[in-house]
């Protein structure tokens, strides 16, 4: 089994430094697109908390499976930390809902309440090996059950920083 405290710790801390980010964000400009184009802050928000419930609803199937057996070329992937780069911008996978379009408070209750759950869940595996478990990533391949839980940090760190861009923005 994997000690998955460093795991844990690296998803509050990046949920941490979202709130924060988002709190920088003027109410009144929360839903609005930054001058230069791109998504809003609560845009950015709604992605992150579809992203996070796909992530756990994979996780969940791959995990009703007999465990896998991979060969080597296909455990082969991109760094998870990779995720936290905006050096290369990517299409979003998953077509944004604009139902999750919402007021910063509800969007950011929206978005606490998927990460206590994968929060929770972790915690309910915990006994478990999830190594063996793999999904393949839109973009950076095939990744075990714990790069996947990384991922979700990394990737929430990437759209903090889309996140800040979108408050000095507003700024010019």
């Amino acid at each position: 089994m994997k000690d998955v405290a460093s795991i844990v710790e690296l998803l509050n801390r990046a949920h941490l430094e979202l709130l924060e980010a988002c709190e920088q964000i003027p109410a009144n400009r929360w839903k609005r697109n930054p001058p230069k184009g791109g998504w809003s802050a609560s845009e950015v928000v709604a992605h992150l908390t579809m992203v996070e419930a796909a992530v756990w609803n994979g996780v969940r199937e791959e995990l009703s499976k007999k465990t896998p057996r991979h060969s080597f070329f296909n455990r082969l992937h991109i760094p998870v930390v990779m995720a936290a780069y905006r050096v290369i911008k990517r299409k979003n996978p998953i077509p944004l809902d604009s139902a999750m379009i919402k007021a910063r408070q509800e969007a950011l209750e929206s978005y606490s309440a998927a990460r206590n759950r994968t929060l929770k869940f972790i915690a309910e595996q915990a006994s478990r090996n999830l190594a063996p478990y793999r999904r393949k990533h839109p973009f950076l391949g095939s990744l075990n059950l714990y790069d996947w839980m990384r991922m979700l940090a990394y990737h929430e760190m990437r759209h903090t920083k889309q996140i800040r861009e979108i408050g000095k923005s507003f700024e010019k």
